[in-house]
């Protein structure tokens, strides 16, 4: 038997590390455990690598047409007061509630092209977002993507002195509810 010296230990026990991290114990004796075992870590790296490619490139997610927004950012910007409901039932409370929160009005102001800067959902960071409208009618605000993106927001109903918006997202929606704005001061 050879004769080991003192750093022998501590590789034996790094390579015994390392072959727990694979799931497998090799056999000194038997070869063919080794074998087996390289053969079914490079069929299954072949098959994950396989796997990225049964997608069709031709395959295109839907997309809609953009179209003008329904008004210009002016009518966004100011000075609101919000609250937010999750039943059509208790509309007319939030809206109250969104008045009352007036006291500390969250603002809109303009971004620095054409946008306005506003927070996205879960993150305190203001961001600039754009208006942006689709061939149906509706309305969005978000990020420069097409309408309806996931991250937008759509405007249900908007006048100079109340809007409505929901989250595109349905877990953000489903988190967050319509939300009431109503312009402070009026």
């Amino acid at each position: 038997m050879p004769s080991r010296k003192p750093g022998d230990e501590a590789l034996l026990e790094e390579a015994e590390y390392r072959r727990g991290l694979l799931g497998v114990v090799f056999q000194r004796k038997s070869p063919r455990n080794r074998i087996r075992v390289e053969c079914a870590v490079a069929v299954a790296v072949a098959l994950t690598g396989a796997g990225c490619t049964l997608t069709s490139d031709n395959e295109t997610s839907p997309v809609v047409a953009a179209a003008p927004a329904a008004f210009g950012r002016e009518r966004l910007i100011g000075r609101w007061g919000t609250a937010s409901f999750h039943t059509e039932k208790d509309r007319q409370r939030t809206e109250r509630e969104a008045r009352a929160q007036c006291s500390q009005p969250y603002r809109i102001v303009e971004g620095p092209t054409d946008g306005v800067m506003m927070h996205v959902a879960d993150d305190p960071q203001l961001y600039e977002l754009r208006l942006k409208g689709d061939t149906a009618g509706r309305t969005y605000l978000g990020f420069e993507a097409p309408p309806g993106h996931p991250q937008d927001r759509e405007i249900l109903s908007a006048t100079n002195n109340l809007m409505t918006m929901r989250f595109v997202d349905p877990d953000a929606n489903q988190r967050y509810g319509t939300f009431v704005y109503v312009r402070c001061g009026t």
